[in-house]
């Protein structure tokens, strides 16, 4: 029974002494706000398409010689510009982009002839910790006497 109680006293000491010993895992990165969006490319054909998600980072990912139609819906961070680009082959052909934030369809651009080329692009606020607090807008016009 001593045996049993030592190995238990023991085994808590080490849970213990771990726990404040282990310093090298280094906290993990604040969450960021994201957004839904959604790229979408329709045509025919195959294109090269260029698009940002959070999952790279917020970086760009590339999508080279799909099949078109094209959809995704990723999450990108607040403060990005999401963005979708396409680029035909020598062949050619015709393709539209499209982008939806948080499903409101945001800007479309097409893309003609052989290596035509379209940018579909967006903004998205910053997170509310960058942003200071809310003005009103300002707001155009004459005065009338």
């Amino acid at each position: 029974m001593v045996a049993v109680a030592a190995a238990l006293l023991l085994a808590c000491a080490g849970l213990v002494g771990y726990g404040v010993l282990n310093t090298g895992d280094e906290p993990g990165d604040r969450a960021v706000p994201t957004a839904e969006v959604t790229y979408e490319v329709r045509g025919e054909g195959r294109a090269d398409i260029t698009y940002l998600a959070r999952s790279e980072a917020g970086k760009a990912t590339v999508a080279s010689d799909v099949t078109l139609p094209w959809k995704k819906t990723v999450e990108v961070p607040l403060g990005e510009e999401p963005t979708v680009s396409i680029l035909l082959g020598e062949e050619g052909g015709e393709a539209s982009c499209t982008l939806a934030i948080r499903g409101r369809h945001v800007q479309r651009s097409t893309a003609f002839g052989s290596y035509g080329r379209a940018t579909c692009a967006g903004a998205l606020p910053a997170p509310e910790s960058e942003v200071g607090p809310a003005e009103e807008p300002a707001v155009e016009g004459r005065s009338q006497p």
